[in-house]
């Protein structure tokens, strides 16, 4: 069982296998189309388009970062890189099932190329904060890169370290990302997909640290 004191004693670390909750087999009920783009929100995407799966922080603000960049043909917000199967918006908060808030992107290479998703990425949060985003404190906010295939993996880690020297430039502190190869994604309920769209005035945390990213050739992808 569970205490108050529990949950937030380990909101800023990650769970073990025997701490995570349970979840559930089935998928929870969200969107079945964006509610900007009218695209739908799950797969099969059409033919040529990519994916890239980002962790910002709160998945509000950053989803909308990404459904205004050209190029990208839809978003979904929901959670990767923990235990628990087919959370809930309620349980990923506890920081109990070990998912971050994260975005999924699907994006056309030949409009905008994932090289500068990642630049957009980096100068758009605080890279450096750990398991926290501003006044998002918990592991959900905590910085990540979930790539698909060798090539963005290695592109990312290129732009990481690029930045981090940037960064290191300008008296900033290390940074935390996580990059690993793409989890299972799961979509977060319905009232989360494209909030800022249905909720103008609501909460967007995103601020980026003001320092550039310059995306070096290795990273280009």
């Amino acid at each position: 069982m569970f205490f108050l004191s529990d949950i937030l004693n380990k909101k800023i670390t990650l769970p073990k296998a025997g701490e995570a909750l349970p979840g559930r087999a089935k998928a929870i009920p969200t969107a079945a189309k964006h509610y900007v783009s009218k695209h739908p929100l799950k797969a099969p995407y059409p033919e040529g388009l990519e994916m890239a799966l980002f962790g910002m922080g709160c998945f509000w603000g950053a989803e909308r970062l990404f459904w205004q960049t050209e190029g990208v043909w839809v978003t979904a917000a929901g959670y990767a890189g923990g235990l628990t199967p087919n959370p809930t918006y309620q349980e990923t908060c506890t920081g109990l099932t070990g998912h971050a808030e994260v975005v999924l992107v699907v994006f056309d290479p030949k409009v905008v190329s994932y090289s500068a998703l990642l630049k957009l990425f980096w100068e758009s949060h605080d890279p450096t904060q750990g398991m926290r985003q501003g006044n998002d404190v918990g592991t959900t906010y905590r910085s990540a890169i979930y790539t698909y295939g060798e090539a963005q993996y290695q592109a990312a880690i290129a732009s990481r370290d690029a930045y981090e020297a940037s960064l290191h430039n300008a008296g900033r502190s290390k940074i935390s990302t996580e990059i690993s190869p793409a989890p299972e994604f799961y979509f977060a309920e319905e009232e989360h997909q494209q909030y800022l769209a249905k909720n103008p005035n609501g909460y967007c945390g995103l601020q980026g640290t003001g320092v550039a990213c310059p995306i070096p050739v290795a990273a280009s992808a």
